[in-house]
């Protein structure tokens, strides 16, 4: 049986093209851990070039040479960095990140911070997709209209924005103009918003950039699919052109938009640092600033190691719903 149609060959086994996925798949995981340990590499090395140490950062008034020289000992700062770095990759396996510099432990402290950043992150994210893909549908029925001119110019001008100039326009619109919605969050006994109103105004300042860029992305994919044959054929057939959009055109571009969206995700997690800063959200970019202000390398690297390992879990997921559309549609 010939393989031009994507068909399974008469030669390969039962199952072959699950195995094929599956090393894929580790393919692609190996990858990326190596490309998230040499980043994590970095991030000890930068800490150490940064002027001043952990103990240093963290000491009280008062302390003499010999009270830092201990605490220094006490944090293993008086080690090669390298050696330090390895101590702390051979705890990762098994879930271990480090002792903070103010002696707790790195998981405990994000136990509940890095939770509370994948839900704003996952709310910027569904609604960057719902939004994205609504404006760029909505835009597509009339190509080259004013309306597909106006989502376009507006989608790159929004994409040009700062998430946290974005935040700020919110505060001042929505909070301190309009008073509709909290401009600090709260939390409450269990270190989450107090209210679910509270999340509103991180989650815009996030999704407003996010869907420029994703509806740009989305009207190419849908510009591109309407040219392919089969939709032409669907037009000339007489079909309503909303049917031909949603039937025809929208599934034929959906892999491009999965992969657009996935890219998303990384810019969210590094934009929600900034945003979560403005907002007091309690998530990892009080804690990262924190971390950075008294150089704990462990709790840096802590962060480092979890959004990127969310991060690879999203686009290795984008990556098989992008094949399983594609194939379908052969």
């Amino acid at each position: 049986m010939s393989t031009a149609t994507g068909a399974l060959p008469a030669a390969v086994p039962r199952g072959g093209w699950a195995w094929a996925v599956v090393a894929r798949v580790g393919l692609a995981v190996l990858r990326r851990a190596l490309l998230l340990t040499a980043l994590l590499a970095a991030v000890f090395v930068g800490v150490e070039l940064l002027p001043g140490d952990a103990a240093s950062a963290t000491s009280e008034r008062g302390e003499s040479s010999a009270d830092l020289a201990r605490r220094r000992h006490e944090l293993g700062l008086d080690r090669p960095v390298l050696e330090r770095f390895w101590d702390w990759m051979s705890g990762l396996p098994t879930g271990d990140l480090g002792t903070s510099a103010h002696g707790e432990r790195v998981t405990g402290l994000l136990t509940t911070a890095f939770p509370n950043t994948l839900v704003l992150s996952g709310t910027a994210l569904l609604l960057t997709a719902l939004l994205s893909v609504t404006l760029a549908s909505w835009a597509a029925q009339r190509p080259d209209g004013r309306l597909d001119r106006v989502v376009t110019g507006v989608s790159t001008a929004v994409f040009a924005i700062p998430e946290f100039v974005v935040a700020v326009g919110l505060v001042l619109v929505l909070s301190l103009w309009t008073g509709w919605l909290p401009a600090v969050t709260l939390t409450d006994s269990h270190g989450t918003p107090a209210s679910w109103t509270m999340l509103i105004l991180p989650a815009l300042a996030l999704t407003i950039p996010q869907t420029g860029w994703n509806t740009r992305i989305a009207r190419a994919a849908l510009a591109d699919e309407a040219r392919a044959p089969y939709v032409e054929a669907a037009v000339l057939d007489g079909l309503a052109p909303r049917h031909v959009l949603l039937r025809h055109v929208l599934p034929g571009a959906l892999p491009t938009i999965a992969t657009g969206l996935a890219t998303s995700s990384g810019v969210l997690l590094g934009g929600a640092v900034a945003v979560e800063t403005i907002f007091n959200y309690p998530g990892i970019g009080a804690v990262l600033s924190s971390a950075v202000a008294d150089r704990d390398t462990p709790v840096i690297a802590g962060v480092t190691a979890l959004a990127g390992a969310a991060i690879t879990v999203v686009l290795l997921v984008a990556d098989l719903v992008r094949d399983q559309l594609t194939a379908g549609r052969r």
